[in-house]
């Protein structure tokens, strides 16, 4: 077999689409989404592995052997409790910006209309300092989704006029996210200066203060908004097609793009609470996926 052949046969095979049916469920199956989706997933993995060496300072047996229980206690301490967590939840934030991104460009049609853009992560960040400045700081998670949702909620009622359009709903986004950002520098200047630093630190986003026990509520949280997530990619898909289209065929627009909106939320508030507000990953995410699986629409597990 030629070069050429061997060429076409690959190319062939993940253009392939196959269909798996039950008696409740039809679901088309894309082999080169899945590979891609395959692909990445080690790639984030060998980065992991890697950052747990950090640049080879720990040598891979010893982060070997503290992970399955062997090793010094002072490399079994800096792999497990200082990079281990660090790592595991840097993978969850990028998922979680990764699919809420997707989403949220699907929604409003438009590239731009990432979480860092249309303000969302702004209205989380205002409710998770509200909380870390006037409240328990335990309940962060919770007063980052209530500003993402009181986010979405605003931005949604101000772009509700006639027709669904994305470019206003963006516009919208846009306003609201100036306007909340203004509203952070404020919440800054009116608390005490530890305080302050510590929310200023969080304001700009990082990991450095992970700790174990935010990991399984961040992961179960994403699982769960994805399983949620993957019943509507279908139906959000079919908008594109035009609500009346999409009407014809049993979607209802309405409630499709609400309970979107919710999940889409959902997934930036998982990640605002445990890093703070990191931007651009949610923008150039979705569309490095689409273009390396070369597929139509919302591409939401690459």
């Amino acid at each position: 077999m030629s070069v050429l052949t061997r060429t076409a046969a690959v190319r062939g095979a993940l253009t392939r689409t196959t269909v798996v049916r039950t008696r409740s469920l039809s679901l088309r199956v894309r082999f080169r989404p899945l590979a891609v989706t395959l692909l990445l997933a080690l790639l984030a993995a060998a980065s992991g592995a890697l950052a747990l060496t950090r640049d080879g300072l720990v040598p891979p047996a010893e982060v070997l052997g503290a992970l399955f229980g062997a090793g010094s206690e002072q490399v079994a301490f800096v792999v497990l409790e200082l990079r281990l967590p660090r790592v595991a939840l840097g993978l969850v934030v990028g998922a979680a910006l990764g699919a809420a991104g997707a989403l949220f460009q699907q929604l409003s049609r438009n590239p731009l209309g990432s979480p860092d853009i249309v303000g969302f992560n702004s209205g989380a960040a205002t409710g998770a300092l509200l909380v870390l400045l006037h409240g328990n700081p335990a309940y962060v998670a919770v007063g980052a989704a209530g500003g993402g949702l009181a986010t979405a909620v605003t931005v949604q009622l101000l772009a509700r006029r006639g027709s669904f359009r994305g470019n206003r709903l963006i516009l919208a986004g846009i306003a609201v996210g100036s306007l909340l950002t203004s509203v952070n520098a404020y919440l800054l200047t009116r608390a005490a200066l530890d305080h302050a630093q510590s929310a200023q630190l969080w304001l700009i986003g990082s990991l450095g203060s992970t700790e174990r026990h935010q990991i399984l509520p961040a992961l179960i949280a994403l699982a769960a908004l994805l399983l949620l997530a993957l019943p509507l990619v279908r139906r959000l898909d079919l908008l594109e097609m035009g609500d009346e289209a999409a009407g014809g065929l049993g979607i209802e627009a309405g409630r499709t793009r609400v309970l979107v909106l919710l999940v889409a939320v959902g997934l930036s508030a998982v990640a605002v609470s445990v890093a703070g507000p990191i931007v651009f990953v949610a923008l150039c995410a979705p569309q490095l996926a689409r273009r390396l699986s070369r597929g139509t629409g919302t591409g939401l597990l690459p």
